[in-house]
This record gives C-alpha cells, sequence and structure tokens, in this order.
C-alpha cells in the first residue's frame, strides 16, 4: 500500500502516523491556570530529544473546534510545565485527567491524585508518579493546529526504588511505563530484553576508529 501524505486527509494521516510510530511515552503533563488551579493532561505526542541541553518534546493539538487546549494556554502563560510518567497504577487516572473538563476544574484532585509543589518552577509535580520532570520552554513552533512545544529539563523527581542504589541504572522490575499503541490501545514494558553491539564487527566488515 502507498499513502501520498501531500494529499491525504488528516485524520487518516494521524491514523497511520500514530498507528506505526508506536509505542509512544505518555506525557501526563501538570500545568497552573491563571488563577492558580492545577491542570493535567496525557500526550502521547511526546518524547525526549537531547541530553545536551537536556530537552523533551510535546505536540499539542487544537480541540475539534479549533479553540486551544487549556494546557497549551497556561504553558504559555507561565513558560513552564512538568512531564510525569505513567505506569500501570497511574493509567485509570490518567484516563481521568485526559476528560475534557472546565478551566476551573482540578483534574489531578478529581483523578485522586496528590500534587507536590515543584523546585524549580511555577506549578508541581505528581506524586504517584515514577518520575517527574519540571521543564521551561525553551522553544515554541506554531502551526495552524498544532504546537510544537520544546521544554529544557531542569529537576527530575524520581521515586527511590526505580533506580539502583548507585542512581544510573532503572530497575525494570520496579520501572515499567506504559505507551500509546493506536486509538484506546496501550502496552507495558513489563517484557524487556538486552540487545548488545558485538564486539566485533562482522567478517569482511571494517570497523571505524573511535
Amino acid at each position: 500500500m502507498e499513502f501520498d501524505f501531500t494529499t491525504l486527509p488528516e485524520r487518516d494521516r494521524y491514523r497511520l502516523l500514530s498507528s506505526f510510530v508506536a509505542p509512544r511515552p505518555i506525557a501526563l503533563v501538570t500545568t497552573l491556570c491563571a488563577e492558580g488551579i492545577a491542570n493535567a493532561a496525557p500526550m502521547s505526542f511526546f518524547n525526549v530529544f537531547s541530553q545536551e541541553p537536556p530537552i523533551v518534546i510535546l505536540g499539542i493539538q487544537c480541540r475539534p473546534d479549533g479553540s486551544i487546549k487549556d494546557t497549551v494556554t497556561n504553558i504559555t502563560r507561565r513558560q513552564s510545565f512538568c512531564v510525569n510518567m505513567v505506569d500501570m497504577a497511574l493509567a485509570e487516572a490518567m484516563i481521568t485527567c485526559g476528560i475534557s473538563y472546565a478551566p476551573d476544574v482540578d483534574e489531578i484532585a478529581t483523578a485522586g491524585l496528590t500534587m507536590t509543589s515543584a523546585s524549580q518552577i511555577d506549578g508541581g509535580w505528581i506524586a504517584e508518579s515514577p518520575c517527574a520532570m519540571e521543564c521551561v520552554v525553551e522553544e515554541t513552533i506554531r502551526y495552524a493546529r498544532r504546537e510544537i512545544i520544546l521544554g529544557r529539563v531542569l529537576q527530575m523527581h524520581v521515586r527511590d526504588n526505580c533506580l539502583d542504589d548507585a542512581g544510573r541504572y532503572v530497575r525494570p522490575e520496579n520501572y515499567q511505563p506504559i505507551a500509546r499503541l493506536h486509538a484506546d490501545n496501550y502496552i507495558t514494558s513489563d517484557r524487556q530484553f538486552e540487545l548488545k553491539v558485538p564486539d566485533t564487527p562482522p567478517v569482511g566488515v571494517t570497523q571505524k576508529a573511535n
């Protein structure tokens, strides 16, 4: 099958991209509105793109009626946000936060979660999250119906049992984030395996010098 994205309708482009570029990690993004009410929204158009500078990226689309989502409004006003990673314990609460509430509704409290004050930005992070990242806006790329927001990570909060005693490597038995596949389908990283680069190249292949 072939698909010409220069002529393909938006809905079909979304269906194909989100089905094949998967699984995608989920950012449960927390922000504050102008009145200081906490907002939380799940984003699956999300990933980490750089360690120097430490950059994560969000892709946030407008609502079907073309209006801007509260998360974008809050990020634009305060120039900061927090990314809370989602595991199975947070899955149902994450879905609850994805409901379209009025701007004055505290999604975090509605979902039965706990807001913890941030260290370096306005707002806070979700205490139940295994890993949360406080971010400031580095750059915003605006399209007609979507904003691409690059956030610089200033602070990371990690649940103690997620890392080994040296604080270097994730304990896969304790940190199993969930990710979005397509439509209403998700996956959890509870089946992990290692693939290592061989010490020597295949026969007949010259290895580049480091």
